[in-house]
């Protein structure tokens, strides 16, 4: 089953004949070909049909996913007069009336929906039926404290139960979710919300990191102070069982606040473009942008996602190691539309022992694992081998996305995990709350590749002359609207920071600000972020190009590429942190060059390696490279709240080896 080839021209895995045959994706290019006279003979032909027949493509997923929807749409696509055909203007489903929490939980049953899982041990396991009722009592409260559709709910949340019945209780009443995890500090989380002016707040009393406590209560007390909107805070034990909440004002316990008899939910329908959750750009390049994302192309998007890119069933178990800052738990969320089972994890992944979340997989039987592809970096360095230390035989594919999967990844898990499941490295992001690029049930997995294009998704790459090329790098657009672009920004009445973030760099198509470059199988690779695109000589470099390369030598653990300005063009800087017992000399530095030089060109070459204590990131463990280039250049970094480890920033000042 599993040929692991080290070139791209064989696949490293091919799904099975059954496998294929039994899959969602095969039985809706079957009723495609049934109801509309056409041949799908692949996955290709599939794709070129959602996009070619883009209205009629959404439409019939509408259809198939059995949406629950009292008004069903007048029309599938449409624009307001003189904008025909504008991109951000488009208006998907006009008429339609749904409520996204009513399609989360369509199923009331004693089946599991979540299973609760952190770094303590403890495991909560909570029932369709339950989940049902726990957010109906949370509906009645919100609702008796004020709440209706378009306020705003704030979520200071470890990715636990609360959160998930948080957002579907806002969502169930109209109103908006926002959250952010409980390791941000005062500044941080006031840069976020104070800009939507919630009128409740739900949060933890704290949370626990690799074994250590942190109580946030003091720093709530500050925050909920601070944000006049909030009309309540609703505190839950996440640290300790009832903790004292004296310190913090208007505060109630989650259990006294859902203290009702509420049995039944109102799902209140809105239009399908109503507004679902705010998240917040990363914020790297000053305060964050608060993107509004629509309940219905969310939930849409989502379920082609789950169902048909992943072949997510209600039997399946699905766990994503995210936090809820990360748009990738938005996406978890949605998995309960499809009837599966959602295993939360909170805390770190690595605590109490380094196969923490293995042994989960193997307990709860999880089918679909997504982590970061950082983590399944961390596994291959530290010796992990999870295929022969765990019975893995539930599992049949693994999501991998935060940043560029490397080749050697690819090679690791099949060779060290499982040699037959579906290797999903998937790319999108929070602007689009999900994926440009995915995995593909009915195709061969090739090595450093994401499988496909999304369906509906007019994905290309564009050169510097704008025009579209396969096999060359350039920048990774989508020429046609689709459901899940943002409603808006939040305060951006006028619509031009919306348009500056997408529209400014080509005319009526959107510019995701990836580096990229599609391959003759109909894979993508991504080569890093445009905004962090290295151009030593005028040369175009991706960093991911590079960090794939430096990772290979055995003693370094990480690394971090900028380029710096100098005589006139820019040189390359590599920043390494090396394992215990390494340290950057001549022969290491050598080493690196040389592998650099071998493996990719003598452009990619870093001109000088510095050895740094640790890598800035952001709090979903992105590297920022911007954040770096900044510090080097003398220049602010505008927003170090968005950072996981601001005081990391202080190693790059006035570094004198970047001084002659």
């Amino acid at each position: 089953m599993a040929n692991h080839a080290h070139s791209s021209s064989a696949p490293l895995w091919q799904p099975s004949r059954d496998r294929i045959a039994a899959s969602q994706m095969t039985a809706l290019m079957r009723r495609l070909e049934r109801d509309h006279g056409v041949t799908l003979e692949d996955y290709a032909a599939l794709h070129a049909f959602s996009v070619d027949h883009l209205e009629t493509f959404w439409s019939e997923l509408w259809g198939d996913f059995n949406l629950i929807a009292p008004e069903v749409p007048d029309k599938t696509l449409s624009f307001p007069d003189g904008q025909a055909g504008r991109m951000e203007h488009a208006t998907w489903f006009e008429g339609a009336r749904l409520n996204y929490a009513a399609n989360c939980l369509w199923r009331r049953d004693d089946a599991p929906a979540l299973i609760c899982r952190d770094e303590r041990g403890r495991r909560e396991s909570i029932s369709y039926y339950a989940l049902y009722d726990e957010v109906a009592k949370l509906v009645c409260a919100l609702e008796e404290a004020g709440v209706a559709a378009g306020d705003r709910v704030a979520g200071i949340v470890p990715n636990s139960k609360h959160a998930v019945i948080g957002l579907l209780a806002s969502a169930s009443l109209g109103a908006i979710w926002s959250s952010c995890s409980p390791d941000f500090g005062e500044a941080g989380i006031l840069d976020r919300f104070s800009q939507i002016e919630p009128k409740v707040l739900i949060a933890c009393d704290g949370y626990s990191w690799g074994g250590k406590a942190i109580d946030i209560r003091e720093r709530l007390g500050k925050v909920s102070a601070q944000l006049e909107s909030v009309v309540t805070t609703v505190i839950f034990g996440f640290l300790e069982d009832e903790p004292d909440l004296e310190a913090i004002e208007k505060s109630v316990r989650w259990e006294t606040f859902l203290e009702n008899d509420a049995y039944e939910i109102d799902f209140r329908a809105q239009a399908f473009d109503h507004p679902l959750y705010i998240l917040y750009s990363s914020g790297t390049t000053g305060v964050p942008k608060c993107i509004v994302h629509g309940a219905g192309g969310s939930l849409l998007q989502h379920l082609k996602e789950h169902r048909l890119h992943v072949d997510l069933d209600s039997d399946d178990v699905l766990l994503f190691y995210t936090t809820c800052s990360w748009m990738m738990w938005n996406w978890l969320v949605s998995g309960l539309a499809t009837g599966s089972t959602l295993v939360l994890y909170d805390g770190m992944p690595l605590h109490p022992s380094k196969d923490a979340l293995w042994r989960i997989i193997e307990e709860d039987q999880v089918s679909v694992f997504g982590t970061s592809a950082r983590y399944i970096a961390t596994c291959e360095k530290e010796g992990l081998k999870p295929g022969r230390e765990f019975e893995l035989s539930a599992l049949r594919a693994i999501l991998s996305t935060g940043s560029a999967l490397s080749h050697e990844s690819f090679d690791y898990v099949y060779a060290d995990i499982k040699s037959d499941l579906m290797l999903g490295s998937i790319s999108g992001g929070t602007d689009i709350v999900s994926c440009f690029a995915l995995s593909c049930p009915i195709k061969p997995v090739y090595r450093g590749e994401l499988q496909c294009l999304g369906l509906g998704m007019d994905v290309a790459v564009f050169d510097d002359t704008g025009e579209s090329v396969v096999g060359e790098k350039g920048e990774l657009v989508c020429r046609q609207p689709f459901p899940c672009m943002p409603v808006k920004f939040w305060n951006d009445p006028e619509g031009t920071r919306f348009h500056g973030a997408y529209f400014d760099e080509f005319d009526n198509i959107w510019a995701h600000g990836d580096f990229a470059e599609l391959t003759p199988n109909g894979g993508v690779i991504i080569h890093g972020r445009s905004d962090a695109l290295l151009k030593p000589g005028g040369v175009r470099i991706g960093t991911a190009e590079i960090y794939r390369q430096v990772e290979k030598v055995e003693a370094v653990k990480e690394a971090l590429c900028i380029g710096q300005q100098w005589d006139g063009d820019m040189r390359l800087v590599l920043f390494v942190t090396l394992k215990e017992g390494h340290d950057l000399d001549e022969a290491l530095a050598q080493s690196i060059r040389t592998t650099v030089r071998e493996n990719a060109t003598p452009r990619h070459v870093p001109a000088i390696i510095i050895e740094a204590p640790e890598l800035p990131r952001t709090r979903s463990g992105k590297l920022v490279e911007l954040a770096v280039t900044d510090v080097v250049h003398g220049r602010p970094v505008k927003n170090k709240e968005a950072l996981a480890n601001p005081d990391a920033l202080a190693f790059f000042d006035s570094l004198e080896a970047l001084s002659n």
